[in-house]
């Protein structure tokens, strides 16, 4: 046990450095990036994925994603999306799937026709190829994903250690974060969502993998933390990345790993005995106490101008008009495109191109809900239902994947605010379908 927790020190001592490293040589992040890739499909081929490594693969690439793209280490915008793509179609082919994840061949299927139709829809001044693969290799990673996970056998223990391989790049987001921004009260002067507290990306997607990194390292601390040491470091980086997904003053990202938080909490609370149950309690009480602090030094270190951002006021507080940062102009738009458009919708990626005819307004989509329903019609609505209704039946029989809600969250309130722009919610929506078991049995090659 020692040895292991030695291992796990070294790789995130491991993964401090490469924040640092990337941080200064920037020019080798497109490197790093295809040895991820090939390293990823050299360890799935060598093991014929016997012991899922396609799902590790998948999970560092989840992870690193956001890291790859702010250090401009991607040659493709898709690539995070197209590598899990590629891990989990290699795992498959060695492994099979289950042959009732039918399903959700259903749903790549009714992705189809909205695809064709932009073909023919779309303006001649459009970027045919780009509008359409921005908006459906989200869609089409879930789908991949959800077929490679569904009904999968896997032990706990197992499930944990794809939450590290997650995990893992994070410890180097916060290390480049750090170091590009090391005095937040210098960089935040209004309550506008921060690209310089974000490492000079997005803040909305920034703030969407750091909120999930929150739920990460809290599920590390409360179900994979077996000395004081491990303890001590889970509870660092879990405040170290909370407060880092706080001054991004994106707030999706961090309502949706509090949300997660809860609901884990819950769970683990609703199958833990008596005896365990009271300690929860004081589990409970210590992560509020830690959150609490974690906002106060927030406050401290933006001048109050988080709060400010969170009562949903300017720097001076002044009331803003829009509470959800003008994502309801987008989302009123969509909707009518789908009221005029019920059956087929506009088609795959002309969102953008409509709502500039409709209001002027010349924005892409930040709601998958409403993206689905305006581009896909009355096959999104059943395309909707399906990613909806199938985890929840799926949650009658899978009471040990402690995770399964937590991750569900992640990809509804996920898609809510910044639709898929990353691969994690697509990939962590796929792990909600997994079956954990308590002892590892062979796997069945296509069920």
């Amino acid at each position: 046990m020692q040895q292991k927790q030695l291992t796990y020190i070294t790789l995130l001592l491991i993964h401090l450095g490469l924040g640092f490293f990337l941080f200064l040589f920037p020019f080798l992040s497109k490197l790093f990036g295809l040895v991820i890739i090939g390293i990823g499909v050299l360890v799935i081929i060598k093991n014929k994925n016997q012991n899922n490594e396609a799902l590790y693969a998948s999970a560092y690439m989840i992870g690193v994603e956001v890291l790859l793209r702010m250090t401009d280490g991607v040659f493709l915008n898709e690539q995070g999306k197209y590598g899990v793509i590629s891990f989990l179609f290699l795992g498959m082919l060695y492994r099979g799937f289950s042959k009732y994840a039918f399903v959700y061949w259903i749903f790549l299927l009714l992705l189809i026709p909205g695809v064709v139709l932009s073909t023919t829809e779309l303006s001649l001044e459009a970027d045919i190829k780009k509008a359409i693969f921005f908006n459906i290799t989200g869609p089409v990673c879930l789908g991949v994903a959800s077929i490679y996970c569904y009904r999968r056998r896997i032990t706990f223990e197992q499930l944990n250690n794809i939450v590290i391989a997650m995990a893992l790049p994070i410890v180097s987001i916060l290390t480049y974060l750090f170091l590009y921004t090391p005095s937040i009260e210098e960089s935040v002067t209004g309550t506008s969502s921060n690209f310089e507290t974000s490492g000079g990306f997005g803040p909305n997607q920034m703030s969407t993998i750091l909120g999930l990194g929150t739920f990460l390292f809290f599920a590390l601390l409360l179900l994979n933390s077996k000395s004081k040491k491990i303890i001590l470091i889970h509870t660092f980086l879990l405040c170290l990345v909370a407060f880092r997904g706080v001054v991004t003053f994106s707030r999706g990202g961090v309502y949706t790993g509090l949300v997660m938080v809860i609901i884990l909490l819950l769970m683990v609370y609703k199958f833990a005995k008596s005896g365990t149950k009271v300690k929860l309690v004081f589990i409970a009480i210590g992560a509020l106490l830690l959150g609490l602090g974690v906002w106060a030094y927030s406050s401290v270190q933006t001048s109050g101008l988080i709060d400010r951002r969170y009562a949903n006021e300017d720097a001076r507080g002044r009331q803003k008009e829009s509470e959800l940062s003008g994502r309801e102009t987008l989302i009123a738009t969509e909707l009518q495109m789908f009221v005029e458009n019920p059956i087929l919708g506009i088609g795959v990626g002309r969102n953008k191109e409509y709502r500039k005819e409709l209001t002027g307004i010349e924005a892409a989509s930040h709601n998958e809900l409403s993206r689905m329903l305006a581009e896909h019609g009355s096959l999104g609505i059943l395309g909707l239902l399906i990613l909806i209704l199938t985890p929840l039946f799926l949650s009658l029989d899978n009471k040990q994947n402690l995770y399964l809600f937590s991750f569900f969250a992640f990809w509804l309130l996920t898609i809510n605010h910044a639709a898929m722009r990353i691969a994690a919610p697509a990939f962590v929506y796929a792990l909600s379908l997994l079956k954990v078991v308590s002892i590892e049995k062979p796997p069945l090659h296509r069920e």
